[in-house]
């Protein structure tokens, strides 16, 4: 792991800079708001918008690279999310800062492109288990060290935005001056839609549900926590804390994963977040002990669910079409986490703050209904599943060509599929298999012979 850390270090530390950066405003903006007493519509609409850029940004990235290569690329969107950032210093309009995020998360998307893409480049096959591990301690040990800076600097002053320019600024560097040669020239892989509702609908509803619950809390968590009384410091030391959880749990869940029916643990983890979340959802107010504790529980399982339906739809899909189900994994992602800060900062605006908690459990109990382990088919199942779990990059910090690091995809499938990309014939049947068989493969009517668990080892 030392000379994975030596080899990367540079990429790595760029990582880092853009999270701590990134976690930092989510958190500083919503703060702001709430000192402000704007309503929770406007810091839910604010994470909606960074998401919708983020989403936008997998599109229009791919061509932006194509066109000025990886380096300028990333210097131009490393410059112009530092100035955005500035910019909500200097203008007090909301609609602008609407604006401004979707151009952060634009720009964000495209560095992460970038990165990733270069991280696969050097990354020897044998290696790539590594690398990918070493990408995801980054992501997430940013995101804590960005909420801490709000314990060591409370005031919501200027500073703080001053700050995340700086952490941009400073991602631009181990990027500028390598030495190396461009990453090879990637394109879009077809994202293919319908081919995967069909094929892996349950993981789909997983990631969305994910979507809707890690988009509200990191948009509106800050502000939920303002709201039960807490400091800035004692904020920033909740939102560390619960992010901190996601990042710890990752390896014991690699272990459960490899070992148990993944579609069983998807929804025993819906239904313990359910039941962790109540608390939080049916009293006004909590001790501080109990909100960190039933915070941090919350968050051990919320930040499980990607992962696992990760896993779980890789089971599902052939190793030529994993880059493409990444991208609508992520794409899926995406939508749900624009969604739900929205419909979460309503119910806040209405109801009171701890309908955010509220929202939590009432999608984990629609993931519990929707995810139905007896359904599934087995009908698509790879050889070997199930593969082996890796822990992934939080679905805020990682794109569609997150998949050339995973250690499930074959490295030249995805060099193949990425430079090369085929487009999909619709909706057609291959030849060794008849229309039938393209039914649905984790679901399954009820009167079609035996069951099966996907998660099961052969």
């Amino acid at each position: 792991m030392r000379q994975i850390w030596k080899s990367f270090r540079a990429l790595y530390f760029a990582s880092l800079m853009m999270l701590i950066g990134s976690g930092l405003l989510s958190t500083y903006l919503a703060l702001r708001l709430a000192a402000d007493h704007v309503d929770g519509l406007w810091v839910g609409a604010l994470m909606a918008a960074n998401y919708f850029g983020l989403v936008l940004g997998g599109k229009i990235g791919h061509r932006l690279i194509a066109r000025v290569g990886h380096i300028r690329a990333y210097a131009t969107c490393a410059g112009i999310v530092g100035a955005a950032v500035l910019g909500h210093g200097l203008v007090d309009w909301l609609p602008a800062w609407l604006v401004l995020r979707v151009i952060v998360g634009l720009g964000m998307m495209c560095q992460y492109m970038v990165i990733e893409s270069w991280l696969n480049e050097q990354a020897e096959a044998k290696q790539r288990g590594l690398v990918f591990s070493g990408y995801m301690i980054a992501s997430y040990l940013g995101l804590v060290l960005g909420q801490l800076i709000l314990v060591m600097h409370p005031a919501l002053g200027l500073e703080l935005l001053m700050l995340v320019a700086l952490c941009f600024a400073l991602c631009l560097v181990p990027v500028a001056m390598t030495r190396r040669i461009h990453p090879a020239p990637l394109h879009p892989a077809p994202m293919e839609p319908r081919f995967f509702i069909k094929r892996v609908p349950q993981s789909l509803s997983t990631v969305l549900g994910a979507g809707l619950i890690v988009g509200s809390f990191y948009g509106l968590a800050p502000l939920y926590a303002s709201q039960q009384g807490l400091s800035t410091e004692q904020v920033g030391l909740f939102m560390g804390c619960c992010i901190f959880a996601g990042l710890l749990v990752q390896w014991p869940l690699g272990w459960l994963s490899d070992r148990y029916d993944r579609a069983m643990l998807i929804r025993c983890f819906a239904m313990f977040l359910a039941v962790a979340a109540l608390p939080l959802a049916i009293f006004p107010s909590v001790p501080l002990e109990v909100l960190f504790a039933l915070g941090f529980l919350c968050s051990l399982v919320q930040f499980c669910l990607y992962p696992l339906a990760v896993a779980f739809s890789n089971d599902h899909v052939e190793g030529d079409r994993r880059v493409s189900l990444t991208a609508m994994l992520l794409v899926t992602y995406g939508v749900g986490a624009s969604i739900g800060p929205l419909v979460a900062g309503v119910l806040m605006k209405l109801f009171g703050s701890q309908m955010l908690y509220a929202f939590f459990s009432f999608f984990a109990l629609v993931l519990v209904w929707r995810i139905r382990p007896k359904a599934v088919t087995n009908l698509h199942q790879v050889d070997d599943a199930p593969l082996q779990h890796v822990a992934m990059p939080d679905s805020m910090s990682s794109s569609p060509l997150v998949a050339a690091l995973d250690p499930r995809v074959d490295e030249q499938v995805v060099q193949d599929q990425m430079q090369n990309p085929v487009e999909p014939v619709a909706d057609e049947p291959a030849a060794d298999e008849s229309p039938a068989t393209e039914a649905e493969n984790e679901v399954k009517p009820e009167d079609e012979g035996p069951h099966h668990l996907s998660g099961a080892r052969p």
